[in-house]
């Protein structure tokens, strides 16, 4: 069981909820949760006008709602604002999202009981997930679409996952033993009032990228060496007369991964060539300012994930309530716009290595890869899918945050956009994957045909990859991708 605090909770970790592991609630962050609810009840004790306690909400903030109408206020939030549309998120991204909205509330600023988060604690740990639709939020007053989605099951409404599909969320929480909740003052805007649709989908991409960043240094050593490159772009004295850390750090690895020479970099070491194309030479430059991008946006993120968020914001010291602006969404729009440019590179320069291997014009490979060309296409189609999914991450890398539409008749006059750059980086990693997987597959063929021991620091990739693989003759290619995306992932877990 993962423990939420409303500190501590990291991409990985909020991986692993999304995957399936349950949360415990920490007592003494519920304790805070406890005390900053005192204050809610108080404020409505004395009968002070405060918004979002006892007024209506955005351009009707100046509305004060009667004592008896605040349940039914807070009900009509929740359905009002569950206005989400198109496809629903996957299981997995839901509870991530259920997690991170937990998380926030444990910060003690959402003036909430602590009986709602128990039951949304509950929920997750019994797999009973709210269907959410992927699309409706413009990430400024937070995500309210999504998070009013979620929010429903919590009053036993709108729909739930089953095991046929979708059900009813009163029937999903009755099944699983559990009893909605009455929401009380201010409740409602709580649950829904904040950034962690964006935040949620951008921790896990951010899970997924990092391992990948990984693991493209040693496709781009297994595809330097299969296309007879020169070790000398990776000497530290380089590195050292451009101190970037990424760089450095890259530079580091593939000299840990490449050595100082193997079979193959023997057999052309008084070759003709002077210096190899950028997409060889420059892997420091390229993969190391990923790295740093991943540094910057993963650090933006996880503070996100451990961030309040709501407005207003319930101060326990003082016994107040103020209004602010912690619910935009550009802070995680902006950290997932940089990585979605961040992949779109990678898979760039990746392709750029795929055109050299199967092209004989830059190499001394036969073309395609294939010694029957001809009678057979060899990897032809396998670097015109690599291109078709680099195109598309290009129009991913588009930035969505520096859009904005006005809404709430001109009071949230400027939007971030943010779910839709979560969305898209969630795209652009899966594509980096594939692009990644393409060279891979390409670069061992490569080395196959050169018939020498590629560097010792490859041999467990090659070995892995080699196991799924069989040496090419034209067969089903989608298979032979899917095979290599599998040892890419085996051999990843293998080599965290």
């Amino acid at each position: 069981m993962i423990r939420l605090d409303g500190q501590s909770l990291t991409a990985p970790l909020l991986a692993r909820i999304a995957a399936g592991e349950g949360v415990v609630l920490d007592e003494g962050a519920l304790a805070l949760v406890a005390e900053n609810r005192s204050v809610v009840d108080r404020i409505v004790a004395e009968g002070r006008t405060v918004y979002g306690i006892n007024t209506g909400f955005g351009q009707f903030a100046t509305v004060v709602i009667a004592p008896d109408q605040l349940q039914q206020l807070q009900l009509n939030l929740i359905r009002s604002h569950a206005a989400g549309v198109g496809e629903p998120l996957p299981k997995d991204q839901t509870r991530a999202l259920m997690a991170a909205r937990i998380n926030c509330l444990l910060k003690g600023h959402s003036g909430i009981r602590p009986e709602p988060i128990r039951l949304l604690t509950d929920c997750l740990n019994r797999d009973v997930v709210p269907v959410v639709p992927s699309q409706g939020s413009v990430g400024a007053s937070g995500d309210l679409a999504p998070l009013a989605h979620m929010a429903l099951l919590l009053v036993g409404e709108g729909l739930a996952w089953g095991s046929d599909g979708q059900v009813p969320g009163g029937e999903a929480l009755a099944k699983a033993g559990l009893k909605p909740v009455t929401l009380q003052a201010k409740e409602g805007l709580a649950l829904i009032n904040g950034t962690q649709l964006i935040t949620s989908l951008g921790n896990l991409a951010v899970e997924k990228f990092t391992r990948l960043a990984a693991l493209v240094d040693e496709i781009a050593g297994l595809s330097l060496e299969a296309l007879r490159g020169t070790r000398a772009a990776f000497d530290p004295r380089i590195h050292a007369a451009r101190p970037h850390p990424g760089q450095i750090a890259v530079a580091e690895r593939m000299r840990g991964i490449l050595g100082t020479s193997s079979e193959i970099s023997e057999s052309h070491k008084d070759c003709h060539r002077v210096q190899d194309a950028y997409s060889l030479r420059c892997i420091p430059q390229v993969h190391g300012v990923t790295r740093d991008a991943l540094q910057f946006a993963g650090a933006i993120l996880e503070r996100e994930l451990n961030s309040a968020t709501d407005n207003p914001m319930i101060f326990t010291d003082t016994q107040e309530s103020r209004s602010g602006g912690n619910f935009h969404g550009q802070y995680p729009a902006f950290a997932c716009d940089v990585l979605a440019i961040a992949a779109a590179d990678l898979a760039s320069i990746s392709e750029r290595r795929q055109e050299r291997l199967v092209n004989p014009a830059y190499s001394d490979l036969p073309a395609f890869l294939t010694q029957n060309g001809g009678l057979e296409s060899g990897f032809m189609m396998a670097h015109v899918t690599s291109a078709a999914l680099v195109s598309e991450m290009k129009g991913l890398a588009h930035p969505a945050c520096v859009d904005t539409i006005p809404t709430s008749a001109g009071k949230e006059d400027h939007v971030s956009m943010g779910p839709i750059a979560a969305r898209k980086l969630l795209r652009a990693v899966e594509a980096l994957e594939q692009v990644l997987a393409i060279e891979a597959r390409m670069a061992l063929e490569g080395l196959r045909i050169i018939g020498l021991a590629p560097a010792a620091g490859l041999q467990p990739l090659v070995a892995r990859l080699a196991e799924a693989c069989a040496p090419w003759t034209d067969r089903v290619m989608y298979e032979e991708l899917n095979a290599t995306l599998g040892a890419l992932r085996a051999h990843q877990e293998a080599c965290p």
